[in-house]
């Protein structure tokens, strides 16, 4: 593993990031796929963004669940993070790797990039293993973190377990799979804990007062509102792969609208090309 020492600024943006989870309001993170959605929530006014390795992996033409190689992954986020002004952090999936060390390497080359936050979740990416084992999750947790002190770095880690995203469960045997694993993350040095899939409210309320630290909750259709999520106690809010997914919803509108009735109402609303390519101009 390379151990290139980061610049000041990389560890000041970490450190904002970081207490961005701790603020009066809920941390709302939009997850961009490319430079050009990455800069349209930027110029919306988040104080950070979030990458989707779904959105980067259909993108790039991969479905999701680690089946995009990592070179590929990683330069398309370290291209996002150079556009940016505001702190970037990363989905990461398991760490593109099965051990600790992976996901140190990855951890690693993501600060060398400029990105100040990764999400790393236990997802086995097998049906044989849909996760994996808790201690190997908390190795890479440690991991992570020796990483950033051998470069002299810090890194904002989200550590997401997918229980609520088997199928199957059971509401009670679910819950306290889900305690079990994010108590240990958070106790291995995770910043935050993610539980996405859940959208109960009073499970969440729960949850974020058993944690007993920031709760990143992912939202989309049938969620809570982030007003009535702040009123939960949830920290940090993200929308994954939604909103590539909305778009391409909307693709596919302009797709069917061209081939039977040749217009072109579902391209109204677009943004200008001019704002666009200003928008980009750096």
């Amino acid at each position: 593993m390379q151990s290139t020492r980061v610049s000041p600024s990389h560890i000041d943006r970490a450190i904002q990031f970081r207490q961005l989870h701790r603020g009066p309001e809920v941390l709302i993170l939009p997850n961009a796929w490319d430079v050009a959605s990455a800069r349209i929530f930027e110029d919306a006014g988040f104080p950070a963004i979030a990458t989707t390795s779904g959105g980067i992996a259909f993108s790039l033409g991969y479905p999701d669940g680690q089946r995009i190689p990592r070179e590929e992954m990683l330069a398309r986020i370290a291209r996002i993070a150079r556009a940016l002004q505001v702190p970037l952090t990363a989905d990461v999936e398991s760490g593109y790797g099965s051990t600790p060390e992976d996901a140190a390497r990855t951890a690693s080359e993501l600060m060398q990039a400029g990105v100040v936050g990764m999400n790393l979740e236990d997802a086995g990416h097998r049906p044989d293993q849909p996760l994996i084992d808790l201690q190997l999750a908390v190795e890479k947790i440690r991991a992570v973190r020796e990483a950033a002190m051998q470069i002299g770095s810090q890194i904002v880690v989200n550590a997401r377990t997918d229980v609520y995203l088997l199928p199957g469960g059971n509401a009670d045997a679910d819950y306290s799979e889900a305690l079990r694993r994010l108590i240990a993350f958070r106790d291995a040095g995770a910043d935050c804990v993610f539980a996405p899939g859940l959208k109960d409210s009073e499970t969440i309320e729960r949850l974020v007062k058993a944690v007993a630290c920031p709760l990143n909750i992912l939202a989309g259709v049938g969620s809570p509102s982030i007003p009535e999520l702040h009123k939960l106690g949830v920290a940090r809010v993200s929308v994954g792969s939604g909103p590539i997914r909305a778009t391409l919803g909307l693709l596919q509108r302009v797709a069917q609208e061209l081939k039977t009735t040749g217009t072109y109402g579902a391209m109204e609303g677009a943004v200008a090309y001019a704002d666009v390519n200003q928008l980009l101009a750096g």
